[in-house]
Protein backbone atom coordinates (compact mmCIF):
# COMPACT_ATOMS: atom_id res chain seq x y z
CA UNK A 1 0.00 0.00 0.00
CA UNK A 2 2.68 2.17 0.67
CA UNK A 3 4.91 1.51 -2.52
CA UNK A 4 1.28 2.47 -4.42
CA UNK A 5 0.80 5.48 -2.44
CA UNK A 6 4.51 6.40 -3.06
CA UNK A 7 3.90 5.84 -6.99
CA UNK A 8 0.89 7.78 -6.99
CA UNK A 9 3.10 11.08 -5.25
CA UNK A 10 5.81 10.32 -7.80
CA UNK A 11 3.72 10.76 -10.92
CA UNK A 12 1.35 13.80 -9.33
CA UNK A 13 4.67 15.43 -9.13
CA UNK A 14 6.24 15.29 -12.20
CA UNK A 15 2.74 16.30 -13.51
CA UNK A 16 3.30 19.38 -11.44
CA UNK A 17 6.81 19.86 -13.47
CA UNK A 18 4.91 19.88 -16.58
CA UNK A 19 4.52 23.48 -16.47
CA UNK A 20 4.73 26.22 -19.35
CA UNK A 21 7.86 26.74 -18.41
CA UNK A 22 9.35 23.60 -18.61
CA UNK A 23 7.92 23.04 -22.10
CA UNK A 24 10.26 26.52 -22.97
CA UNK A 25 13.12 24.73 -21.21
CA UNK A 26 12.47 21.19 -22.98
CA UNK A 27 12.44 23.40 -26.45
CA UNK A 28 15.80 24.86 -25.92
CA UNK A 29 17.50 22.08 -27.44
CA UNK A 30 16.03 22.44 -31.15
CA UNK A 31 16.23 26.02 -31.01
CA UNK A 32 19.26 25.73 -32.65
CA UNK A 33 17.78 24.01 -35.76
CA UNK A 34 14.92 26.22 -35.74
CA UNK A 35 17.30 29.52 -36.32
CA UNK A 36 19.68 28.09 -38.61
CA UNK A 37 16.98 26.46 -40.78
CA UNK A 38 14.35 30.18 -40.42
CA UNK A 39 17.56 31.92 -41.23
CA UNK A 40 18.30 29.48 -44.33
CA UNK A 41 14.26 30.17 -45.33
CA UNK A 42 14.38 34.17 -45.07
CA UNK A 43 17.33 34.11 -47.19
CA UNK A 44 15.89 32.14 -49.53
CA UNK A 45 12.52 33.70 -49.72
CA UNK A 46 14.52 37.49 -49.98
CA UNK A 47 16.39 36.49 -53.17
CA UNK A 48 13.15 34.54 -54.56
CA UNK A 49 11.90 38.44 -54.20
CA UNK A 50 9.78 38.46 -51.59
CA UNK A 51 9.64 42.09 -48.82
CA UNK A 52 10.51 41.59 -45.85
CA UNK A 53 6.42 42.49 -44.55
CA UNK A 54 5.73 39.73 -46.75
CA UNK A 55 8.59 37.10 -45.28
CA UNK A 56 7.46 38.20 -41.57
CA UNK A 57 3.57 37.16 -42.38
CA UNK A 58 4.66 33.84 -44.38
CA UNK A 59 6.38 32.69 -41.37
CA UNK A 60 3.69 34.09 -39.22
CA UNK A 61 0.82 32.33 -40.85
CA UNK A 62 2.69 29.46 -42.87
CA UNK A 63 4.94 28.20 -40.61
CA UNK A 64 6.24 25.51 -42.34
CA UNK A 65 9.71 25.12 -43.40
CA UNK A 66 9.94 22.86 -45.99
CA UNK A 67 6.56 24.52 -47.71
CA UNK A 68 8.10 28.02 -47.16
CA UNK A 69 11.22 26.78 -49.09
CA UNK A 70 8.88 25.32 -51.64
CA UNK A 71 7.47 28.36 -52.13
CA UNK A 72 9.88 30.62 -52.31
CA UNK A 73 11.40 28.36 -54.93
CA UNK A 74 8.17 28.01 -56.70
CA UNK A 75 7.88 32.48 -56.49
CA UNK A 76 10.95 32.65 -57.95
CA UNK A 77 10.39 30.54 -61.40
CA UNK A 78 6.52 32.76 -61.52
CA UNK A 79 4.76 29.42 -61.07
CA UNK A 80 1.07 30.63 -60.43
CA UNK A 81 -0.84 30.55 -57.28
CA UNK A 82 -2.77 28.07 -57.46
CA UNK A 83 0.25 25.64 -58.03
CA UNK A 84 1.78 26.78 -55.25
CA UNK A 85 -1.63 26.67 -53.28
CA UNK A 86 -1.78 22.92 -53.89
CA UNK A 87 1.71 21.87 -53.67
CA UNK A 88 2.03 23.26 -49.58
CA UNK A 89 -1.03 21.72 -49.29
CA UNK A 90 0.17 18.25 -50.34
CA UNK A 91 3.35 19.08 -48.49
CA UNK A 92 1.92 19.32 -45.17
CA UNK A 93 -0.09 16.88 -45.36
CA UNK A 94 2.19 15.33 -43.31
CA UNK A 95 0.57 17.29 -40.56
CA UNK A 96 -2.43 15.11 -40.58
CA UNK A 97 0.02 11.92 -38.98
CA UNK A 98 1.97 13.99 -36.88
CA UNK A 99 -1.53 15.20 -35.28
CA UNK A 100 -3.03 11.90 -35.29
CA UNK A 101 -0.29 10.66 -33.54
CA UNK A 102 -0.51 13.07 -30.72
CA UNK A 103 -4.67 13.22 -30.73
CA UNK A 104 -5.02 10.33 -27.59
CA UNK A 105 -2.61 12.16 -25.10
CA UNK A 106 -5.26 14.96 -25.76
CA UNK A 107 -8.72 13.19 -25.68
CA UNK A 108 -10.14 15.13 -22.93
CA UNK A 109 -9.68 18.79 -24.24
CA UNK A 110 -12.47 20.52 -26.07
CA UNK A 111 -12.21 20.68 -29.91
CA UNK A 112 -10.95 24.41 -29.82
CA UNK A 113 -7.79 23.60 -27.35
CA UNK A 114 -7.20 20.62 -29.43
CA UNK A 115 -6.87 22.97 -32.41
CA UNK A 116 -4.70 25.50 -30.18
CA UNK A 117 -2.30 22.64 -29.29
CA UNK A 118 -2.17 21.12 -33.14
CA UNK A 119 -1.94 24.49 -34.89
CA UNK A 120 1.47 25.16 -33.93
CA UNK A 121 2.71 21.45 -34.26
CA UNK A 122 5.64 20.83 -36.75
CA UNK A 123 8.18 18.11 -37.09
CA UNK A 124 10.40 18.89 -34.52
CA UNK A 125 8.19 19.81 -31.71
CA UNK A 126 6.16 16.67 -32.10
CA UNK A 127 9.93 15.00 -32.02
CA UNK A 128 10.19 16.20 -28.93
CA UNK A 129 6.52 15.61 -27.52
CA UNK A 130 6.38 11.42 -28.84
CA UNK A 131 9.65 11.36 -26.88
CA UNK A 132 7.65 12.75 -24.13
CA UNK A 133 4.92 10.67 -24.12
CA UNK A 134 6.83 7.53 -24.46
CA UNK A 135 9.07 8.49 -20.85
CA UNK A 136 5.46 9.39 -19.34
CA UNK A 137 2.76 8.02 -21.09
CA UNK A 138 1.05 11.37 -21.05
CA UNK A 139 1.59 14.76 -22.24
CA UNK A 140 0.82 17.83 -20.26
CA UNK A 141 -1.48 20.67 -22.33
CA UNK A 142 0.83 23.73 -20.31
CA UNK A 143 4.04 21.97 -21.34
CA UNK A 144 2.83 22.01 -25.23
CA UNK A 145 1.80 25.33 -25.18
CA UNK A 146 5.19 26.17 -24.16
CA UNK A 147 6.61 23.82 -26.32
CA UNK A 148 5.13 25.23 -29.16
CA UNK A 149 5.14 28.89 -28.37
CA UNK A 150 8.96 28.98 -28.18
CA UNK A 151 9.20 27.13 -31.52
CA UNK A 152 6.72 29.80 -33.02
CA UNK A 153 8.29 32.73 -31.76
CA UNK A 154 11.95 31.76 -32.83
CA UNK A 155 10.62 30.09 -36.23
CA UNK A 156 9.56 34.12 -36.83
CA UNK A 157 12.37 35.79 -35.38
CA UNK A 158 15.31 33.66 -37.65
CA UNK A 159 12.68 34.26 -40.29
CA UNK A 160 12.64 38.18 -39.95
CA UNK A 161 16.98 37.78 -39.50
CA UNK A 162 17.08 35.76 -42.58
CA UNK A 163 15.64 38.51 -44.50
CA UNK A 164 17.13 41.23 -43.21
CA UNK A 165 20.90 39.88 -44.01
CA UNK A 166 19.38 38.10 -47.26
CA UNK A 167 20.31 41.10 -49.18
CA UNK A 168 23.48 40.87 -48.92
CA UNK A 169 23.60 37.10 -49.83
CA UNK A 170 23.11 36.71 -53.30
CA UNK A 171 23.78 32.90 -53.77
CA UNK A 172 22.94 30.68 -50.36
CA UNK A 173 23.73 27.87 -52.12
CA UNK A 174 27.12 28.36 -51.76
CA UNK A 175 26.33 28.42 -48.21
CA UNK A 176 24.49 25.39 -48.11
CA UNK A 177 21.56 26.83 -46.23
CA UNK A 178 19.67 25.12 -49.00
CA UNK A 179 20.85 21.29 -47.60
CA UNK A 180 20.04 22.94 -43.83
CA UNK A 181 16.35 21.60 -43.88
CA UNK A 182 17.53 17.78 -44.70
CA UNK A 183 20.38 18.23 -42.67
CA UNK A 184 18.05 18.83 -39.38
CA UNK A 185 15.61 16.40 -40.45
CA UNK A 186 18.16 13.87 -40.75
CA UNK A 187 19.73 14.81 -37.22
CA UNK A 188 16.49 14.51 -35.35
CA UNK A 189 15.79 10.83 -37.19
CA UNK A 190 19.38 9.89 -36.10
CA UNK A 191 18.90 11.27 -32.51
CA UNK A 192 15.02 9.72 -32.42
CA UNK A 193 16.33 6.22 -33.43
CA UNK A 194 19.46 6.24 -31.27
CA UNK A 195 16.89 7.55 -28.34
CA UNK A 196 14.44 4.61 -29.14
CA UNK A 197 17.30 1.83 -28.93
CA UNK A 198 15.69 -0.46 -31.95
CA UNK A 199 18.23 0.72 -34.33
CA UNK A 200 17.62 -2.51 -36.57
CA UNK A 201 14.10 -2.14 -36.77
CA UNK A 202 14.18 1.67 -37.68
CA UNK A 203 17.13 1.08 -40.37
CA UNK A 204 14.85 -1.85 -42.18
CA UNK A 205 11.49 0.16 -41.74
CA UNK A 206 13.54 3.38 -43.05
CA UNK A 207 14.87 1.10 -46.38
CA UNK A 208 11.62 0.39 -47.02
CA UNK A 209 10.30 4.11 -46.58
CA UNK A 210 13.17 5.24 -49.40
CA UNK A 211 12.35 2.39 -51.26
CA UNK A 212 8.30 3.00 -51.39
CA UNK A 213 8.84 6.26 -51.68
CA UNK A 214 11.34 5.99 -55.00
CA UNK A 215 9.03 3.95 -56.39
CA UNK A 216 5.78 6.07 -56.02
CA UNK A 217 7.40 9.22 -57.30
CA UNK A 218 7.76 7.43 -60.37
CA UNK A 219 4.22 7.33 -61.20
CA UNK A 220 3.07 9.91 -58.58
CA UNK A 221 4.68 13.49 -57.82
CA UNK A 222 7.38 13.60 -54.58
CA UNK A 223 5.21 14.20 -52.21
CA UNK A 224 2.61 11.96 -52.75
CA UNK A 225 5.40 10.08 -53.53
CA UNK A 226 6.58 10.54 -49.84
CA UNK A 227 3.10 10.44 -48.42
CA UNK A 228 2.90 7.31 -49.39
CA UNK A 229 6.10 6.24 -48.13
CA UNK A 230 5.41 8.01 -44.75
CA UNK A 231 1.52 5.73 -44.31
CA UNK A 232 2.83 2.54 -45.59
CA UNK A 233 6.27 2.32 -43.54
CA UNK A 234 4.52 3.79 -41.02
CA UNK A 235 1.99 0.75 -41.06
CA UNK A 236 4.58 -1.80 -41.32
CA UNK A 237 6.75 -0.25 -38.22
CA UNK A 238 3.70 -0.81 -36.03
CA UNK A 239 2.82 -4.21 -37.52
CA UNK A 240 6.35 -5.26 -37.00
CA UNK A 241 6.49 -3.71 -32.91
CA UNK A 242 3.00 -5.29 -32.39
CA UNK A 243 4.46 -8.73 -33.48
CA UNK A 244 7.99 -8.30 -31.58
Amino acid sequence: MGLANDKIETVADSRDKDTFRQGVKDCVPTLLGYLSIGFAAGVIERTAGLSIAEIALISLILYAGSAQFIAAGMMAASSSITTIIITIFFVNLRHLLLSAALAPYFRHLSPLRNMLVGSLLTDESFGVAINEAAKKNYISEKWMHGLNVTAYLNWCVANIAGAFLGQWISNPETLGLDFALTAMFIGLLVLSMLSRKKIRRDVVVAIIAVVIAVGASSVLSSSMGVIVATIFASTIGMVMEKWK
